[in-house]
């Protein structure tokens, strides 16, 4: 870890000398000074109370206050993903607080102390899949090495957001699993959210994620059902989502009856937010035209006869989304 310094503004070391260089006058070894006030002050007492906190990450006596307050500053530290991802142990530190609490998914034990601790650590992992540094790493995965004095326990390579799959797989309504699916989405939506997500949109097509993301949709709540379904539109924009989606029968039906029970839905929750994903969806699969043909037949009613005209009255892009949809349904 000596030759990695990837943590930006100045680092531990930022005086500028080489390590190497000699003193010009040998003095007896001194604690360093405090530092004195300037420009890069404040700057400088963030990185630390950062380091510190990451530090105290790998002690469990002081793990769960680390990760309340580090995933309360992850928005405000830019570089927290790179100090995250490439400090020694830390990522193994954070899957442990993951899969730890596997035993209390079935049957359904969970707490809301334990569901609020392991979602402070997802939201580390979210932060991590969010930055364009580190998000193909936490795609990809990779080997870490634990070592206690003479023994090295390795943590074999693997697919981080894999490890969120359990989470997502739960079918409890208490608030605890509620709480808990809804961060797990939201580090799988950080990973699809970036322009640049074709290798991503790869990954999860090789993975029973649009399984889990209809099965949220139909049950969740209503933010579980907006994070999943824009999983599902990420995917559909995608060409080869698209393609994959469209591409037999069971996978279309699947995600048409999804989309249809939702429509239903939304007439009596009205919920604005839904309909905007549930729309676009629709728009994008009519793209392809084996699933437009299907469409003509099996598109809910409500999107045809203005159900929701007083809903999108003021939201004259979903408005323009249902008619380019209309109107390629109407195309010979």
């Amino acid at each position: 870890m000596s030759q990695l310094n990837p943590y930006g503004r100045g680092g531990l070391y930022s005086d500028g000398t080489p390590l190497s260089a000699p003193l010009a006058h040998p003095v007896p070894h001194q604690p360093p000074p405090p530092f004195l006030p300037n420009n890069n002050g404040p700057l400088l007492q963030e990185d630390g109370k950062i380091y510190s906190l990451v530090i105290e990450l790998m002690d469990p006596n002081t793990r769960e206050a680390a990760l309340l307050e580090l995933s309360k500053k992850r928005e405000q530290y830019d570089d927290l993903a790179l100090v995250l991802w490439h400090s020694f142990g830390i990522m193994p530190a954070l899957l442990q607080e993951i899969v730890s609490v596997y035993p209390l998914l079935s049957p359904p034990n969970l707490t809301a102390h334990v569901s609020n601790r392991v979602c402070n650590a997802l939201a580390l992992l979210q932060c991590v899949a969010s930055h364009q540094e580190t998000r193909q790493l936490f795609l990809n995965g990779m080997s870490w090495f634990i070592r206690d004095l003479a023994y090295t326990y390795q943590l074999l390579a693997a697919h981080i957001p894999l490890f969120l799959y359990p989470f997502l797989n739960t079918t409890s309504k208490t608030r605890p699993f509620e709480y808990l699916r809804l961060t797990s989405l939201g580090v799988i939506g950080a990973l699809v959210k970036q322009n640049d997500n074709t290798t991503v949109i790869h990954f999860l097509l090789s993975t029973e994620i649009i399984p889990l993301c209809l099965r949220i949709m139909e049950t969740g709540s209503e933010l579980s059902k907006t994070v999943a379904i824009f999983i599902v539109q990420k995917i559909l924009l995608d060409e080869t989502g698209l393609t994959y989606i469209c591409h037999t029968y069971e996978r279309f039906y699947a995600v048409g009856t999804v989309l249809s029970n939702m429509v239903n839905q939304l007439v009596e929750t009205q919920a604005v937010r839904l309909l905007k994903h549930v729309v676009r969806c629709y728009l994008r699969l009519s793209d392809n035209l084996r699933a437009r043909e299907a469409l003509r037949a099996c598109l809910p009613d409500p999107l045809r006869d203005n159900t929701f005209s007083v809903l999108l009255k003021g939201d004259m892009v979903t408005k323009r989304c249902l008619t380019t949809l209309l109107n390629n349904l109407n195309e010979p």
